[in-house]
């Protein structure tokens, strides 16, 4: 049975390309436009095992995203990939606090973001 990843970006074309990358790996895809859209998908019935998440979007951020699922029983442990233009250490500081488990800067090689989720998603 393949894993679900759930891909947070508020740009379509991006998340397109993350989504393909990951499917040819043999994952299954969800997409949110934004983090309030993804708390959604977090509480349909498809168990996710692994989040790849933009930083900044509308709405609701990819850090408050972050700490919201750090807060629910069900995805507390569910590694969160944040992958973003930002590369500041302050922002990765942020993210790790938050429970971030790799952060990649775009623009990024899709090999680079499979070879993560691959590490991750065990």
């Amino acid at each position: 049975m393949s894993k679900t990843i759930l891909v947070v970006d508020d740009s379509g074309s991006f998340r397109t390309v993350v989504k393909l990358a990951l499917m040819k790996a043999g994952y299954a895809v969800i997409e949110a436009v934004d983090g309030q859209d993804a708390c959604g998908k977090l509480e349909g019935d498809k168990k996710i095992h692994l989040i790849v998440c933009d930083v900044n979007m509308p709405n609701m951020d990819g850090l408050t995203f972050l700490k919201h699922v750090k807060t629910l029983p069900a995805y507390k442990f569910t590694p969160v990939i944040m992958l973003t233009t930002e590369s500041q250490e302050e922002k990765k500081a942020e993210g790790r606090a938050a429970g971030a488990k790799a952060w990649i800067t775009k623009p990024f090689q899709p090999s680079q973001l499979v070879d993560a989720v691959n590490k991750l998603c065990v």
